[in-house]
Formats: C-alpha cells, sequence, structure tokens
C-alpha cells in the first residue's frame, strides 16, 4: 500500500507542474560566431550602405529569426531601405545566416550616422521539441557601425604626413635634364599646330558681321531696365523671381562691361575676377547685389527678400545697368 501511495504522489506532483516547467532546461553549446560589417565607412547624403552581418552556427544550434528582422536595426539617422537574408547548411551541419540591410540617410543634422549592436537568442533544437518549447541557450551581440560624412579624414587636421623625410635619391644626368628635353619637343611640336589653328580661326571669321553697334546696346540696357521696373514683388514666388531677374541683368551687364564671364562664376569669384581686371564696374555694389539675390534665391524659404528689400535691389540693379 505504500508503495502505490507513493506512486500516486509522484503522478499527481507532475500534473500539478506548470507547463512552463516541463519545458528543458537549455543544454550547454557553444554560442554562433558573429561577424559584420559595412561596405564603406564614409557616405554622402541619399547613398547607398549595405550593412552585413553573418552569423555561423555548429550542429543542433541554430538562431531566432525574430532578433535579426530589420524591424529590430537600432539606426541613428539612418534608415531601412530593403533587406535580405540567406540560409545555408553544409556537410558537417553547420547552418550559417547570412543578412544584408541596405541603409541611407537624407539628414543633415547627424553628423555620425551609426548603427547600434543588436543581441540575438540562440537555442538548441532536440529532435521531436516545438520552437515555442525551447528555452534560449544565450544570446550573441552583433556589433554596429559608425558612418563619416564625406571623408574619413578629419576635417580639423591642418596637414597629412603621407611622405617621410629623407632626401630623394640623385638621378642620372640625362634624366636631370630630361624634363628640359621633353619640353623643347613640346614647344617644337605645338609651333604647327598653333599656324592651322591661326588660319581656320581667321578663314571662319573672315566676313562675319561686326558685334553689336553701341545704339543696339543701348537699346538691349533701356529695355532691361524697364523689365526690372516693372517686376512684381508682391508674393514670395515674384520675389524669387524677381531676384532671378536681377541677377542675370547684373551678370550681363560684368559680362559685357568688364569681359569677365560672370553668367558662371560665384559672387565670390566675380569679386576677385573684377578686382583683378579693374574697369569701371562699382565692384563692391555688384558684388553685394549678387550676394543678396543668390541667398534669396537658393537658400531657405526665410531667406526670401521681403518686398522693400527686393525694391531696393532693384533701385540698385538700375543704378549699376545706368553706369551712375
Amino acid at each position: 500500500m505504500k508503495r502505490v501511495a507513493l506512486v500516486v504522489c509522484v503522478l499527481l506532483s507532475t500534473l500539478a507542474m506548470p507547463r512552463t516547467a516541463l519545458a528543458q532546461a537549455p543544454a550547454r553549446v557553444d554560442p554562433p560566431r558573429v561577424t559584420s560589417g559595412v561596405d564603406r565607412t564614409a557616405m554622402w547624403i541619399a547613398d547607398r550602405v549595405v550593412f552585413s552581418v553573418q552569423i555561423v552556427c555548429g550542429p543542433g544550434v541554430d538562431i531566432l529569426l525574430d532578433d535579426v528582422a530589420k524591424e529590430k536595426l537600432r539606426l541613428n539617422g539612418l534608415e531601412v531601405l530593403s533587406s535580405d537574408s540567406s540560409v545555408t547548411t553544409d556537410a558537417s551541419d553547420h547552418t550559417t545566416h547570412v543578412l544584408h540591410y541596405v541603409l541611407t540617410t537624407y539628414r543633415i543634422d547627424t553628423p555620425s550616422p551609426s548603427i547600434e549592436p543588436m543581441s540575438v537568442r540562440y537555442y538548441a533544437r532536440r529532435p521531436g521539441e516545438r520552437l515555442q518549447d525551447v528555452a534560449p541557450a544565450g544570446d550573441v551581440q552583433v556589433a554596429g557601425a559608425i558612418l563619416a560624412f564625406r571623408s574619413t579624414l578629419p576635417e580639423n587636421q591642418p596637414d597629412f604626413a603621407v611622405r617621410d623625410w629623407r632626401a630623394p635619391a640623385p638621378r642620372d644626368v640625362f634624366f636631370a635634364h630630361a624634363s628640359q628635353i621633353g619640353l623643347a619637343l613640346v614647344v617644337v611640336s605645338l609651333v604647327p599646330a598653333l599656324v592651322v589653328v591661326a588660319a581656320t580661326v581667321r578663314r571662319r571669321t573672315a566676313g562675319k558681321p561686326a558685334r553689336r553697334s553701341a545704339r543696339q546696346a543701348k537699346q538691349d540696357q533701356r529695355a532691361t531696365l524697364e523689365r526690372l521696373r516693372s517686376l512684381d514683388v508682391a508674393t514670395d514666388a515674384d520675389r524669387r523671381r524677381a531676384c532671378e531677374e536681377i541677377s542675370a541683368a547684373v551678370r550681363g551687364y560684368v559680362t559685357s562691361h568688364a569681359q569677365v564671364q560672370a553668367d558662371a562664376l560665384t559672387p565670390r569669384e566675380v569679386d576677385a575676377a573684377l578686382m583683378a581686371g579693374g574697369g569701371r564696374v562699382p565692384r563692391e555694389t555688384v558684388v553685394a547685389l549678387l550676394t543678396t539675390c543668390d541667398e534669396a534665391r537658393y537658400g531657405s524659404p526665410q531667406a526670401v527678400l521681403s518686398a522693400e528689400a527686393c525694391r531696393d535691389a532693384i533701385a540698385s540693379a538700375e543704378q549699376v545697368l545706368a553706369g551712375r
């Protein structure tokens, strides 16, 4: 009787145990090997960066795929465009997970976009067990990465020591004079080419009409002034178009009066060209006017000129075009 009572007690205690207690305790297994990295260490805005992760699991070991989903990536200043994964098992029963995450950024307020480390759980699978009944045997860390904009070189470093201080080996006499010999040969070979170019230019320009007359130039200048005076500055869009008209008119005036191709130059470059070439063009007024118009055209919406400032810019452009 005592033996029967003991068996009944054991059965009752087994049935009373919670379901979670019946789960097998996690087995001691070797953790997976994890490697990760990015295909580039620096990027521009909207560049694509591929973050790759490789996890190699031993026999009977696997990872929880939910832990490597793209939603689990913790990113600073980056966003996920796409992801893909592949799983292979070799003859020694090693399982390899390869994951690729394609990332990018459209932000400029994060100087160093980064990928934070993430934790991946692994477990030991036994025959006949369901995944939800298997307790994780541990977890492994996937290293993150830090990216830089434009270049990985520090921006504040004054110079870079790319050469040592050893003196170069002396050259042979022939090689020491080779540069002079080569330069002389180049000059000699250019003489026939210059003669041909001069003859071609003379032949093409023969019989062409002269440049615009002074009368035509004055008529064009008068038409430009009338167009500037008729500009509307009621709305932001009107004032932005007015800045475009002012910039085009002033650049055309500089091109025709100072022989400076101002259409393809920034205000700073126009200033340097006018300073080097001299002339009677009011350099300071022209540079200040072009700078104001370019900031209003290409700056933020808050940089658009007010109606009064736009009228002042039109008045300054009229003075420049009138030669005052």
